[in-house]
């Protein structure tokens, strides 16, 4: 699936504050790596059926084991193990014999102490990485885990490691940790390093295992087929602490809803939400709706955090002429897209917006093969669209009880046209405050 930048910060995927992006909200990693990882497979969305079934299998298949997973791997024991390789040792002894050890600890001391301690860790990271390759070690397991179990277990065939494994303790004599740390240091660097790597991707679908559990998403249905469509029972904003379910369909036959409603009512949650489960659906990850089935599409583009260009004197306005010119040359181009348009046009004034909407609307009607959302106040413009088969009008109903508003966030059939914008103004007191200027 194709996405550019300004869809993943219009979808929160990422967020320049860091706790309200998608991101942070199912990052459980236990390590720093593994973070870097997580982002790296949620910000490189997959490209066919089977390699979405093919990682929704790894994350079923470690959420089998997570009670299990080794508490000797902790981010600290990595960053130990990095500072090592990073470390300019004095060459470190390799010898039977107990002299040499004596030496090296009386004569380089720092070198010592930090070798003894390092071992110490390797101990742990190898026992721990022992035991997931024999939790996850299986002849039915998802072929992303295998191939990691497979290479992890070539990683752990040579006879020195094997003897570190094995140990009962992390006090050993001083020759054998230095025999052990020169072989480490000087014989083993390329296979630890890669054992780290193979220990970030297994704790990055831990943590995709961990979220699908702890929020209690489901794996959709998602199938590579010549027509968009998306059909999803109670879904929500995974964002959202408290969030109302919405059920969607979008086809061939009605592959665009017309949406409207006051501000504050859902609309632009409602918009984020469906974006955000099909993205997540296209990475692989369980989504946040009871059921959900999709096609597999090529592109997912947004239109709805808009800004102005001080540097290149380029207005709002002109600017959302532009984004919309960059969608219509990207989705004339034959793929299955998904479109999303918040609020259009929102930098000129009504008529104006009016009817540039129309011309936009009308023109994205035309085009089959992608499925669009667009939100607007402008609720004029719904009748002159009622004429085309293949629009889907929706609303989220306000309404105001002695001047409170109340929002229920139920998606409804039809068109709304709630303006409680001085409503608004009024209750936050800003009309009283102007009244006594």
């Amino acid at each position: 699936m194709e996405i550019d930048k300004v869809t993943y910060y219009d979808l929160s995927i990422l967020n320049r504050e860091e706790e309200y992006s998608l991101l942070h909200r199912i990052n459980f990693c236990t390590t720093a790596g593994g973070t870097e990882r997580l982002q790296y497979l949620l910000t490189h969305p997959l490209r066919s059926e089977q390699q979405i079934l093919q990682t929704q299998e790894a994350i079923t298949q470690i959420g089998s084991v997570m009670n299990q997973w080794p508490k000797e791997i902790t981010n600290g024991t990595l960053l130990v193990l990095e500072k090592f390789y990073g470390y300019p040792f004095d060459k470190i002894p390799n010898s039977y014999s107990p002299v040499p050890a004596f030496l090296y600890q009386v004569f380089d001391t720092p070198d010592f102490s930090l070798v003894r301690y390092t071992v110490g860790y390797f101990i742990d990271f190898l026992k721990g990485i022992s035991k997931l390759r024999q939790l996850l070690q299986t002849e039915f397991g998802s072929p992303v885990v295998s191939a990691i179990v497979a290479e992890i277990d070539k990683k752990l065939q040579a006879s020195v490691i094997r003897h570190i494994i094995t140990e009962k303790s992390k006090k050993l004599p001083p020759a054998k940790m230095l025999r052990y740390g020169h072989y480490l240091r000087y014989e083993y660097k390329q296979e630890a390093e890669r054992l780290m790597q193979l220990y970030h991707q297994l704790d990055a679908y831990y943590s995709m295992s961990m979220a699908v559990q702890k929020f209690n998403l489901h794996f959709p249905t998602v199938k590579e087929c010549n027509e968009p469509n998306i059909q999803a029972k109670g879904l929500y904003h995974l964002l959202l602490q408290t969030p109302v379910a919405y059920d969607v369909t979008l086809n061939p036959q009605t592959n665009f809803i017309f949406l409207t409603g006051a501000n504050m009512a859902g609309k632009s949650t409602f918009i984020r939400g469906v974006g955000c489960a099909v993205y997540l659906a296209h990475v692989g990850m369980g989504v946040p709706a009871q059921h959900m089935q999709l096609s597999l599409f090529d592109g997912l583009l947004s239109n709805i955090q808009v800004q102005d260009n001080i540097v290149k004197g380029e207005s709002y306005f002109f600017n959302e002429v532009q984004r919309i010119k960059n969608t219509v040359i990207k989705i004339t181009d034959g793929r299955k897209w998904l479109v999303l348009i918040d609020e259009l046009f929102k930098g000129t004034n009504i008529q104006d917006a009016m009817h540039c909407s129309s011309a936009v609307i009308k023109g994205l009607l035309k085009i089959k093969n992608s499925l669009f959302i667009l939100s607007t106040h402008l609720y004029e413009i719904g009748d002159e669209l009622k004429v085309y088969p293949n629009i889907s009008f929706r609303y989220f109903e306000t309404t105001a009880t002695d001047e409170q508003l109340q929002f229920s966030y139920q998606l409804k059939e039809g068109i709304s046209n709630d303006r409680f914008g001085y409503l608004i103004l009024k209750k936050e007191k800003v009309v009283e405050m102007l009244e006594k200027l």
